[in-house]
């Protein structure tokens, strides 16, 4: 993990409390291409939503938010098939709601209402992710930069999370550390395509956000995302 330049002093929304070199992997992960529905097709390599997704697992706070700069293939891409049981349905708010108040719980049998479905996925994935921790304007009066600095430094090196990091599906853990340049990128260029960046909520609906992925020498560059509010 490095930072790069110095810590802002004060908590202006906006300001960089530091960048970091995170190493993200695990034996399995599928980042679903959101084009495809039924079955689950993962992205050649990990989105910036979802290596997001795994920072925020460590270190979460409105005060701040995290952007991702950069994202190095450090293993060559192999994909592999699976089939998984899942459930076709979900339990309604209103039937959990009342189970919850004490009355009749649902009916429901998982076996009736199971479909096997393919899932082509990623193994022994390997990822070095460069990201910006920067302030929001949601911070409080006691918050600031070297406070969320430090935090995030401690729990990364402990190993310490608010919930274990997946690899998009909560069945496939990450491993995060801080990279020290090893592994080396995998000396790859190609087009990716058009990759989820993020998802942009609000006014009712939701929005995927999209940007043209480029694989240059093992490293795609994602550009900025919307300013935090």
């Amino acid at each position: 993990m490095s930072t790069q330049g110095e810590v802002c002093a004060d908590a202006r929304p906006g300001c960089v409390v530091g960048e970091y070199k995170v190493r993200i992997r695990g034996e399995y992960a599928c980042f679903t291409r959101p084009e495809l529905k039924t079955e689950r097709v993962s992205y050649e390599v990990i989105t910036p939503s979802a290596a997001r997704g795994i920072l925020e697992a460590i270190l979460w706070k409105p005060a701040v938010c995290w952007r991702v700069r950069r994202i190095t293939l450090l293993a060559p891409v192999k994909f592999v098939q699976v089939k998984r049981n899942e459930v076709t349905s979900r339990l309604s708010v209103a039937n959990a709601l009342r189970g919850m108040r004490g009355g009749a719980p649902p009916d429901y049998f998982a076996e009736e209402d199971r479909a096997q479905r393919n899932t082509v996925a990623l193994r022994e994935v390997d990822y070095a992710v460069e990201a910006e921790l920067r302030m929001t304007a949601r911070q409080g009066p006691d918050d600031n930069a070297k406070k969320f600095d430090e935090m995030f430094r401690r729990r990364l090196e402990k190993g310490q999370s608010h919930y274990q990091p997946y690899l998009g599906c909560r069945e496939f853990p990450a491993v995060v550390e801080a990279y020290t340049g090893t592994p080396p990128p995998v000396e790859e260029t190609r087009d990716l395509g058009h990759m989820l960046h993020d998802i942009r909520y609000g006014d009712g609906r939701n929005e995927a956000v999209l940007f043209r992925a480029q694989l240059e020498r093992g490293v795609i560059e994602v550009p900025e995302w919307e300013v935090e509010s």
